[in-house]
């Protein structure tokens, strides 16, 4: 049997404070500070940061979070093996995403996976903030970025395919730039820190060096100015996709796009034997996405849309 600090530990770590955890626990705060700290001097580690906005994990705390997760799992999978029940999917699933990406591409999809697995619990938030795994309490992450970090395990989902693209209203108004350097005379729209645009054309690497025609810390807002024939966007495929169907904006210079090395990723802590609820979600959406996501059936083909 687990020991029962240990137990209380990970639930605090999984609830996010000892008041969630003891309810859960029914456990009173008092008595939940006082296991807590008994573990600590146990261990001779501060395990958890306390103030008295947020709970943060130590990296002792953080090591022994991972640790006692990988045991959980394995034992769990030990019982099965011996009752020879077969494995169900079960327990919490906190998933993390970009805002728009889950609202367009996992919200309309999760009836479907709950649908197979009904014993899991799950919690989706939606944040364009980069989510810490440990600090936000997530079991995984989706990011979009060429790097999902090394300390970190990773499944590449699709390529994040990004696009020049306008309003028609737009580019009747200022022209369709011909060549990569027209984008010099154009309005150009991009969310803080998202500019210089690093493109890849027939001949290699470009660099689009500029200003954003209208400053937002929001690619939402960006992409409702392309729409509104505000200027020229470089926008994800999957972002974008209905409204080049719609004929709502026009690609442009289809010859360059964003690198190739961006892509849509499913992260988690690395652990041996990670809860089947997260690898079968993590399947889940590799079978949904692969071998063609489904915003680039959508789109329409570059050399089918008017210029």
């Amino acid at each position: 049997m687990m020991d029962p600090d240990h137990e209380l530990f990970t639930t605090i770590v999984d609830e996010g404070g000892l008041a969630a955890a003891g309810r859960r626990l029914h456990i009173s705060p008092a008595m939940m500070s006082k296991r807590l700290a008994r573990l600590e001097e146990r261990l001779g580690a501060r395990l958890i940061h306390r103030t008295t906005r947020r709970l943060a994990l130590t990296p002792a705390g953080e090591r022994l979070h991972t640790d006692l997760r990988a045991i959980l799992a394995a034992l769990d999978e030990a019982e099965r093996r011996v009752s020879g029940v077969s494995a169900v999917a079960a327990g919490p699933l906190r998933i993390t995403a970009p805002t728009s990406f889950g609202r367009l591409h996992l919200a309309p999809w999760l009836p479907r996976f709950l649908n197979d697995h009904p014993r899991v619990d799950l919690t989706l938030n939606l944040s364009d903030d980069f989510a810490d795994l440990i600090e936000a309490r997530a079991d995984l992450a989706i990011r979009i970025t060429a790097d999902p970090g090394p300390t970190l395990a990773a499944r590449r989902l699709a390529t994040n395919r990004r696009i020049l693209c306008a309003a028609p209203a737009y580019l009747d108004r200022f022209d369709t730039p011909r060549r990569i350097a027209d984008l010099k005379a154009h309005r150009l729209l991009a969310a803080d820190g998202q500019m210089p645009w690093r493109l890849v054309g027939p001949k290699g690497p470009v660099t689009i060096e500029g200003r954003s025609h209208v400053r937002t810390n929001s690619s939402e807002v960006v992409r409702e100015i392309a729409l509104a024939g505000g200027g020229i966007a470089l926008r994800s495929l999957w972002d974008i996709s209905d409204a080049l169907a719609r004929g709502d904006v026009r690609q442009i210079l289809p010859d360059f796009e964003g690198s190739s090395d961006v892509g849509l990723f499913a992260v988690q802590l690395p652990q041996q034997n990670p809860p089947l609820a997260i690898t079968s979600f993590v399947n889940f959406l590799t079978n949904l996405y692969a071998p063609t996501p489904p915003w680039e059936r959508t789109a329409i083909a570059p050399d089918a849309q008017p210029l």
